[in-house]
C-alpha cells in the first residue's frame, strides 16, 4: 500500500509541478529551512525562552532560645518578615524553608506558630488537638509522633524551647506556707500546763502548804 502511494506521488509530482521529485523535495526542504531562519530573526521575541525566576532563599534561622506557647504564635507565617516556626515535643524549629506546606494557605498551615504534637500524632486537623498535651496516646500514635519528630530534627533547625508551666500539685506556696510554718513553730503559750497547779481567788496559794 506505501508502495503504491509512493509510486503514485512521483508520478504526480512532474505532471503538476515539472519538477523531479528529487528536485521537488529539495526546494521544500530549503523552503523549510528559509522559514524557520526568518521566524527566528524576525519572530516575536515572546517565543525566546525566559530565565527561570528563582525564589528568594529564606533567611538564616535565628535562636530565640525559651519562649511560651504565646510568643510562638507570633511566628505562624502571617507576618512575611518573621520566620515559620512550628514546634514538637516542646521543641521549636523553623520550617521557613517548607513555608508552601506550613504558610498560609498550605495544607498544615494550622500548625504553624503551635506544638502540635497531639495532632502529629493522631494526624488530626481538628482545634482541640493542636496542643503539646501527648497524655492519652496509643503506641501506634506514639511511634508516629516519633517519626515526625525524627523528620523535624533531620530536615529543620531547632531554635528553641516552649517554657515549661510549673506543677505544684497543691503544695502551699508563698505568704500562706511562711504563715503555716510560724504556726507549727510557735508555741502554745496560752494553754496552761496540767502538772502546775491552777490558782484562783476562791483557793489561796497557801492553803496546800498548811494542810500539809
Amino acid at each position: 500500500m506505501a508502495l503504491e502511494l509512493w509510486e503514485t506521488l512521483k508520478e504526480a509530482i512532474p505532471v503538476y509541478t515539472g519538477l523531479s521529485p528529487a528536485t521537488f523535495f529539495t526546494v521544500t526542504a530549503l523552503f523549510f529551512a528559509v522559514y524557520y531562519v526568518i521566524s527566528g530573526l524576525f519572530g516575536s521575541s515572546d517565543h525566546h525562552p525566559r530565565p527561570r525566576e528563582y525564589e528568594q532563599p529564606p533567611p538564616p534561622p535565628v535562636q530565640l532560645g525559651e519562649i511560651s506557647e504565646d510568643e510562638l504564635k507570633q511566628y505562624d507565617g502571617s507576618d512575611p518578615q518573621k520566620p515559620l516556626l512550628m514546634a514538637i515535643k516542646g521543641q521549636i524549629y523553623d520550617v521557613s524553608q517548607s513555608r508552601m506546606f506550613y504558610g498560609p494557605g498550605g495544607p498544615y498551615a494550622l500548625f504553624a506558630g503551635k506544638d502540635a504534637s497531639r495532632a502529629l500524632a493522631k494526624m488530626s486537623f481538628e482545634e482541640k488537638d493542636l496542643t503539646g498535651d501527648i497524655s492519652g496516646l496509643g503506641p501506634f500514635e506514639r511511634e508516629a509522633l516519633q517519626d515526625w519528630e525524627y523528620k523535624f530534627m533531620s530536615k529543620y533547625v531547632k531554635v528553641g524551647t516552649i517554657k515549661s508551666v510549673p506543677v505544684t500539685d497543691g503544695a502551699p506556696t508563698g505568704e500562706h506556707a511562711e504563715s503555716t510554718d510560724r504556726d507549727v513553730a510557735k508555741p502554745a503559750e496560752d494553754v496552761p500546763s496540767e502538772s502546775a497547779p491552777v490558782v484562783t481567788e476562791e483557793t489561796p496559794a497557801g492553803a496546800d502548804a498548811a494542810k500539809e
